[in-house]
């Protein structure tokens, strides 16, 4: 069987990744010529861990091919995977215009019956649409079926998720049609729920809702801890312990970003609009998360004093380790904070890239770790790259202006560090009580369990 994944972005090149592993013919279609020129050349457009091996592999077996023919690629596929973006509108709402342009698309070049699986995260209701603009275009006896199967993909871990879901949802009103997509995942172990298409449209953003509010719930925690004196890290690890909240999303920091959880809040709080319902928890989580990254700066500048005009060291810039991807990063949001002050930034990531940055004179960005940190008056750990975990901290005191160090992700061993002479702030550690933050480090390791005997 043929399947055509229609949009080469992050999603559409991890799903056609996995179909030519299970064995299946894939042929990648996108309207970006130069990306699909990277990827015919086994070249990776963003970063992901060991992707772009799997391209090659599979570009070089034959099992996946890219091409900008559409026409040719629908006739030549059974089955076609809809990976477009659905990018945010200014009032939150999804962005539909690929996925009717690529509905509308299919229903002008198909020439037989088709399956239409949409991979992309789409408002409820989409299912029917995509089905109307395919038909709408269509002007043939073939007929299509449309199936929901939503991703569940994590940046910077897609491949190992790709091979081991945690669950695969199927959305359609045909149990033939929804079998058959569930044969595409033959060599999958795992379970598997198959329920009408608006089922399947919002458990994806049920999903991402319920982590993003996790998180912001922790962030909002956090603030209290700060004027109680009381360790975000004890009390995450304290709840984490109870099995029915377990340890995951239990982490305090300057708030959430990327591609899904910003998008996807804001769309499924316009659907409950829309629908004339309000979603108020989700809705505090959003405005929680919008307001984290100030939050810290100015709590960080209420004990180690204004920021303004002086040289800070921002390390990291992608919203999470292990992606390239700024999208939504709360990082982004500290330097612009940072930059109406009149601060000075030095910039450091290990893969993400600020593009024109040379426009700046007061943001600069260096390719070490050192250069960041040298002269500054402060540094700011914006993202948990493994990288600044392992730091030689001992080093770099020597390199700054000021030992200051301000944890926006509690990334450090806050003892360890302020042992080498640093001031050490964190998220949510009582740094706004300073009888708190100077009163040292008595007690155990917040991530430490014992057993009682």
């Amino acid at each position: 069987m043929n399947i055509l994944i229609m949009g080469m972005g992050y999603v559409g090149v991890t799903t056609g990744l996995l179909f030519a592993e299970l064995g299946w013919n894939v042929i990648g279609y996108d309207p970006n010529l130069e990306r699909l020129g990277f990827l015919a050349q086994g070249i990776l457009p963003f970063y992901e861990p060991g992707l772009e091996e799997k391209l090659q592999e599979h570009g070089n077996s034959g099992k996946i091919r890219f091409t900008s023919d559409l026409q040719a690629a629908v006739s030549a596929c059974d089955v076609i995977f809809l990976c477009v973006g659905t990018p945010p509108k200014e009032d939150g709402s999804a962005d539909l215009q690929y996925v009717e342009q690529a509905s509308a698309s299919i229903g002008e070049h198909m020439k037989s019956d088709k399956l239409v699986v949409i991979k992309s995260t789409v408002p409820v209701g989409t299912n029917e649409r995509v089905r109307r603009w395919i038909e709408r275009a269509h002007r043939g006896p073939a007929v299509v079926e449309v199936v929901s199967n939503p991703e569940f993909l994590r940046e910077g871990s897609a491949w190992h998720d790709a091979l081991h879901p945690d669950r695969i949802v199927i959305g359609s009103a045909s149990r033939s049609a929804a079998e058959r997509v569930l044969r595409l995942y033959e060599g999958i172990s795992c379970p598997v729920l198959i329920c009408n298409p608006r089922t399947a449209e919002l458990i994806k953003y049920a999903s991402n809702a319920f982590l993003a509010t996790k998180i912001s719930y922790m962030n909002e925690l956090a603030r209290l801890c700060d004027k109680l004196g009381v360790d975000i890290a004890e009390v995450a690890a304290g709840m984490g312990l109870d099995e029915r909240i377990g340890r995951r999303f239990l982490h305090a920091g300057i708030g959430y970003g990327g591609s899904c959880f910003p998008k996807d809040t804001k769309a499924l709080l316009d659907t409950a609009k829309r629908e004339g319902t309000e979603l108020s928890i989700i809705d505090r989580a959003v405005r929680v998360n919008e307001t984290q990254a100030a939050y810290a700066l100015d709590a960080w500048e209420a004990v180690v004093g204004s920021l303004a005009h002086k040289t800070v060291a921002v390390l990291g810039l992608a919203f999470k380790k292990d992606t390239d991807d700024m999208r939504e990063s709360p990082a982004l949001t500290v330097i612009k904070r940072l930059m109406e002050r009149q601060a000075y930034i030095q910039a450091h990531d290990p893969l993400a890239r600020l593009p024109d940055v040379r426009s700046y004179d007061r943001l600069k960005q260096f390719e070490t770790i050192e250069a960041a940190l040298y002269d500054a008056d402060a540094a700011i750990i914006a993202t948990d790259w493994r990288q600044y975990r392992e730091a030689d901290w001992a080093r770099f005191r020597k390199l700054m202006k000021r030992p200051v160090i301000l944890d926006g992700k509690n990334l450090l061993d806050r003892r360890m560090i302020r042992s080498l002479g640093y001031i050490y702030l964190g998220v949510g550690s009582g740094c706004t009580n300073p009888d708190i933050w100077t009163s040292g480090d008595a007690g155990h390791d917040p991530l430490e369990k014992r057993e009682l005997s």
